[in-house]
């Protein structure tokens, strides 16, 4: 009886972190076809945004993969997230690398000063400056 529980439990956990998976990749694919396919002048590459683009705007909950499921199974903001997809699609490439430099650049910063702040020690004495220090 153990045995068929920790089954299901294990099959319940595989089964959430592919539907994760799955809807990441989702995600992950309608924002480098928002990127990639913005400024296209073939009709294929247009429908690509275009589905894209419809798919990211959506407040249809009706199909398990819709934007705003991904986004609820993700943890993610919609509109916070549809915003910045827009944004991100409409940028030219040196605005978009730029903006993603930025972004690296302050996800740096909060590393480190993470890192600084808490390997301080709190007991640590300040040395004694050495203008207090007789001559001989």
């Amino acid at each position: 009886m153990n045995k068929q529980i920790n089954m299901n439990a294990a099959e319940g956990y595989t089964s959430e972190t592919s539907q994760k998976d799955l809807a990441a990749g989702v995600l992950k694919q309608a924002k480098q076809d928002l990127r990639r396919f913005h400024g296209a002048t073939s009709a294929i590459e247009r429908e690509l945004y275009l589905d894209a683009y419809r798919w990211v705007i959506s407040y249809d909950c009706s199909w398990p993969f819709s934007f705003l499921n991904v986004c609820q199974l993700l943890n993610l903001a919609p509109e916070s997230l549809r915003q910045e997809l827009l944004t991100d699609a409409s940028l030219g490439l040196f605005s978009y690398l730029a903006r993603r430099g930025g972004r690296a650049a302050r996800s740096f910063q909060i590393f480190f000063n993470r890192i600084f702040t808490t390997s301080r020690n709190p007991i640590a004495v300040d040395p004694v400056p050495l203008t207090h220090v007789p001559i001989a």
